[in-house]
């Protein structure tokens, strides 16, 4: 019996439209920054003409990535409501490419943007396996002081009442052909801007790694610290930080080289330091791990992993020489591909726009212990 579980950044699938780069310039698009826009209405107008006229291409796009990616259970994240989720997934999963799903559950988070995370699942697996939820449970709610994690590093930009996840950590208990199965889903704290000489990255890698603490906190109280890793559980969503990197060298012309070097330190390192769960994407050879390309000038890109699927030890020794992949058609043709990697873009993909999401749908097919 086998299960094809997948994660997926879907970027903004919205149903509103964000009218604050008027007076927020950082948050203009580049289009209506070419142009002189007189007054907040006519700017209204013009930015509900140029996001719908984007949303159609862009979201084919996501369902062909979806498609791809052929996933019995899907864990999204960027979802604005279950009107946005029930919306895309009639229109685009099930018309357009006649790859539906009936189950669908999503709890409302944290994040400033209304931004949260979704599971669509099938009724059945592919081969037959009924796919039933026993329970789901938000842990949005959950505070600093609940699982005693405050410290003086969150203490420079949190209080000890603060919510942990910023946006959530939905629980999932499921039963997979009367196997049990746990899915965590999550989508950590976004880099932000370079803070006390510290770059984003580093910045905000404390609210990350509680993020981490949290969620294996969490795991562990429920089936306790020394019998974890003999439950069948993953973790699976986009975790904003990476403990490597393919650092990419050079312009465009003049051609490209790729360094892979590993990262000090990485809020992830919670779950792989000592075992508690497997980063399955690391079986993949060392330059094709890779589920974003991130640029900010030729000083700087590089390609990484953000998007994980982290597996319990017992679920993970269970699929011993088992691969995930990961669908890169949707990335723009500015993304930078090692050789080798390339692949067939889908219609109408542009350099930087339209595309199916800067990340990566990672999926895997495992077999349930």
């Amino acid at each position: 019996m086998s299960l094809r579980l997948a994660t997926f950044n879907v970027e903004n699938l919205l149903t509103r439209f964000d009218f604050t780069g008027f007076r927020n310039q950082l948050r203009q698009d580049r289009v209506i920054k070419l142009f002189q826009v007189s007054s907040e209405g006519v700017y209204q107008h013009l930015e509900q003409a140029r996001v719908i006229a984007a949303t159609d291409d862009t979201r084919q796009m996501t369902a062909l990535a979806i498609a791809d990616a052929d996933a019995d259970i899907l864990c999204l994240q960027e979802i604005d409501n279950m009107a946005a989720l029930q919306a895309f997934e009639y229109g685009y999963l099930f018309r357009m490419v006649g790859n539906g799903y009936r189950q669908k559950y999503l709890v409302e988070g944290n994040d400033s943007r209304g931004i949260d995370v979704a599971v669509l699942m099938r009724e059945e697996t592919r081969d037959g396996q009924k796919i039933e939820l026993r329970d789901i449970k938000s842990h949005a709610m959950t505070t600093y002081r609940d699982l005693d994690l405050f410290d003086e590093e969150l203490a420079l930009t949190n209080r000890i009442d603060d919510k942990i996840f910023k946006r959530d950590c939905l629980e999932l208990d499921l039963l997979i052909g009367g196997r049990p199965f746990s899915l965590y889903v999550v989508h950590f704290k976004s880099m932000g801007n370079p803070r006390d000489g510290l770059d984003g990255r580093q910045s905000t890698m404390p609210i990350r790694r509680a993020e981490a603490r949290a969620v294996r906190r969490i795991i562990e109280d429920r089936f306790g610290a020394d019998q974890a890793g003999t439950k069948s559980f993953a973790i699976c969503g986009d975790m904003n930080d990476y403990q490597e990197r393919v650092d990419v060298i050079g312009r465009r012309g003049a051609g490209y080289r790729f360094e892979h070097q590993d990262e000090a330190e990485s809020a992830l390192d919670v779950f792989s330091r000592d075992g508690f769960a497997e980063n399955v994407v690391r079986r993949r050879a060392v330059l094709d791990r890779w589920t974003l390309y991130h640029a900010r000038g030729p000083q700087e890109q590089w390609l990484c992993q953000l998007d994980y699927l982290w597996l319990s030890p017992e679920l993970a020794a269970h699929n011993v020489g088992r691969l995930p992949e990961i669908i890169r058609s949707g990335q723009p043709y500015r993304t930078i591909f090692p050789p080798g990697q390339e692949v067939e873009r889908y219609p109408r993909t542009g350099w930087d726009r339209p595309k199916a999401s800067d990340h990566c749908p990672v999926v895997m097919t495992l077999d349930l212990p």
